[in-house]
């Protein structure tokens, strides 16, 4: 099989031979799927199932494309540096053994490696690329300027990033679940009092708030101690609507949200967080048409 040269930047940056000849501290082999046990340093948490079934039948058709790469822990024993999802896939395509990669690394090269790799996928929410740039910061011991380096980005676009951690709890979790986009949090990180944040938080969902409009709120608080002015409570949905929220969320895979008014007048409103997240649901849109 010809060698593809199909690494990602990050971690490209990293082993400085990806795509070459391989030498002394790294080998390709086949490896026994049972000799192989998930990255401890593994930043992601979460792995689509659907896609992930996806990418299973691609293996089962033609293969791995692109080897795995693993660190040797012991006799028949290996640890997965990059590529779990092509591990996991594998699995459930019934593979007795993978491509692999076998380098050498020790714990914090691990990490180090497993972050940066992670940080290159087009998936990943606002806060999970923050909280990866702070653990090279904290665990690996980077400095901004350094980690910039690493991960290929201006030094401004990750601070832009670390700043989001500042943000109270309850924002971050809106930019997990996309009620809100990274433009509304960047906006919201400039406000000072966090109470004044949730407070325009709260605005946004309440009036689905443009970037630009928050913007401005922010502007007014800032240089006029405007503070936002609370309008009326969302109209409580009543029950049944509850229900087809959670529905159209679980079956789009992302939070999807109403906005009723008193005359029972509306918007369905489903949030994606790419170009390619908005490719997979207009392609679920698609079938229902189909």
């Amino acid at each position: 099989m010809a060698k593809r040269n199909a690494l990602g930047r990050g971690l490209g940056a990293l082993i400085d031979d990806a795509g070459k000849d391989r030498g002394p501290d790294s080998s390709i082999s086949e490896i026994a799927i049972d000799e192989i046990e998930a990255n401890p340093f593994q930043p992601r948490t979460k792995f689509d199932e659907e896609a992930l079934n996806e990418l299973a039948a691609s293996i089962k058709e033609i293969g791995i494309i692109q080897p795995i790469t693993l660190r040797q822990i012991a006799n028949h024993k290996f640890q997965i540096i990059a590529g779990e999802r092509r591990f996991r896939a594998s699995k459930i395509a019934g593979l007795t053994t993978v491509t692999a990669y076998v380098r050498k690394a020790d714990d914090e090269g691990m990490l180090e490696m497993a972050l940066i790799e992670n940080i290159q996928r087009e998936d990943l929410d606002a806060i999970e690329i923050a909280l990866s740039y702070q653990r090279l910061i904290d665990e690996c011991k980077l400095t901004q300027e350094s980690l910039s380096d690493r991960v290929g980005k201006k030094r401004s676009t990750v601070s832009n990033y670390l700043r989001l951690l500042r943000l109270p709890a309850a924002i971050q979790k809106g930019i997990v679940d996309k009620t809100i986009s990274m433009g509304h949090a960047r906006a919201l990180v400039n406000v000072q009092n966090p109470e004044d944040q949730l407070a325009v938080y709260e605005e946004i969902l309440r009036h689905d708030h443009s970037v630009r409009k928050v913007e401005e709120l922010v502007r007014q608080l800032n240089t006029l101690g405007k503070k936002p002015v609370k309008s009326a409570p969302k109209q409580k949905h009543p029950e049944e609507y509850g229900e087809l929220q959670e529905h159209l969320s679980r079956f789009f895979k992302t939070k999807v949200d109403f906005s009723l008014n008193n005359k029972g007048k509306g918007k369905i409103v489903i949030p994606f967080g790419s170009s390619k997240d908005l490719e997979r649901i207009i392609g679920i849109l698609d079938k229902l048409n189909a």
